[in-house]
């Protein structure tokens, strides 16, 4: 095999050095990999360091376990070319069939791409997205997507502790992302909640094997005019394992073996979906700096109302807060009823949850139920808290429940 070949893939697979060998000390283990990826990788591996003939086998092995996985199908056609020919990159096809298939070409050459860097830089082993100040218990599991990376990560949340179980490649909108108005093929930039499980049997073939929505747009993103529905994390259609890095119309579509895997580990209303251009990771130790400032601030609202403290109370909110269609002085006469009612009554607040958000604002989407001493049952609220100079106040609250 040429020694060209090669090296590109020994330097794509491993993060090396192509002439030292040396693969990237720093990247952790990977999760629960795709088992289709991880045999594409192994096929990498294989390949840069020389073991062609076994490179072919496990390649074959693949497309055969997976016909519809267009990029394995590509590496195994440039593995069989190689033995006859010069290699020099990834789909080395010869120039008119190039040039009739170029725009499959350089999507597949993408999506290898994108692989690749997913295994190059792993996030450190234990780190966290910086938006997951604090998950309840009732958040079982949590997903993050960076978009750039075209990568959905899954953590579960146990004990107080976050851990990532699997992550996956994806394919977001035909014109990338933050979405604006309807109709735009961009895939939504915030924070977001899974709200139903859809029955495959009800969707078309394009959706591959079912379909979780999320509240796009939710209340922030109304707040801010943005349009538009119907995202949803889905699979892909029957005849095509994945799809281009760009190729929905705004929603996030990863490979229905991975879906199913999602679908049957998240919950619905409660499991955050975070979609970022970029994510930062941290130890999520600290997170707890930010987290106790936070902590402080809620704890304010919390003894405000309590003590019928309405002033202290106002002042936790924007002046330019609105909620389904009050503005803060009609909203502040239904604060001094809820007030009127707990009559002197501690205030509790349990399965708290805060998400942070940040692009031209600071955002923090806080999610609790809210209970009182004497009183039985309790209420769930969900809150957006906005930074306004040194301080946070509230731009929009609602009861879920």
């Amino acid at each position: 095999m040429p020694p060209t070949f090669r090296r590109l893939l020994l330097c794509a697979a491993l993060g090396a050095n192509a002439a030292a060998g040396a693969a990237d000390v720093n990247a952790s283990a990977a999760p629960g990999e795709d088992i289709a990826e991880s045999k594409l990788i192994e096929v990498y591996k294989l390949v840069g360091a020389g073991q062609s003939r076994e490179a072919l086998m496990l390649a074959e092995a693949l497309v055969r376990q997976f016909p519809t996985f267009q990029l394995a199908q590509l590496v195994h056609g440039d593995l069989l070319a190689a033995r006859v020919r010069p290699v020099s990159s990834f789909g080395d096809v010869r120039e008119g069939l190039s040039q009739a298939g170029n725009q499959n070409l350089q999507e597949l050459r993408s999506e290898a791409q994108l692989r690749i860097a997913a295994l190059k830089h792993r996030p450190v082993q234990g780190a966290v997205p910086v938006q997951f100040l604090k998950l309840s218990a009732l958040n079982k599991h949590a997903i993050a997507i960076d978009v750039s990376k075209g990568r959905l990560y899954l953590f579960e949340h146990k004990g107080g502790s976050i851990r990532l179980i699997s992550d996956h490649y994806i394919s977001v909108g035909k014109a990338g992302f933050g979405k604006a108005v309807e109709g735009d093929q961009r895939t939504p930039l915030g924070l977001y909640f899974i709200t139903s499980n859809l029955n495959p049997k009800s969707l078309k073939d394009l959706y591959g094997s079912g379909a979780l929505p999320i509240n796009y747009p939710n209340a922030y993103d109304v707040r801010r005019g943005k349009t538009g529905s119907g995202i949803w994390l889905h699979g892909t259609p029957s005849k095509q394992f994945s799809r281009a890095p760009q190729a929905t119309d705004g929603c996030v579509a990863v490979a229905n073996p991975d879906l199913q895997r999602i679908i049957q580990t998240v919950e619905i209303q409660s499991t955050p979906v975070l979609i970022t251009q970029r994510l930062t990771w941290v130890r999520q130790q600290d997170l707890a700096p930010e987290r106790a400032g936070f902590d402080a601030t809620l704890d304010r609202w919390v003894r405000a109302k309590s003590a019928g403290d309405m002033r202290g109370l106002l002042s936790l909110y924007a002046p330019d807060f609105a909620a389904d269609g009050k503005r803060l002085e009609d909203y502040q006469q239904l604060l001094q009823q809820e007030v009127a009612r707990l009559a002197g009554r501690t205030l509790r607040l349990a399965e708290i949850s805060v998400l942070g958000w940040s692009d031209d604002a600071q955002v923090r989407v806080v999610t609790f139920a809210q209970t009182a001493t004497g009183v039985r049952g309790h209420r769930v609220m969900r809150q957006y808290w906005e930074r306004r100079g040194q301080s946070w106040q509230i731009v929009y609250e609602t009861a879920l429940r």
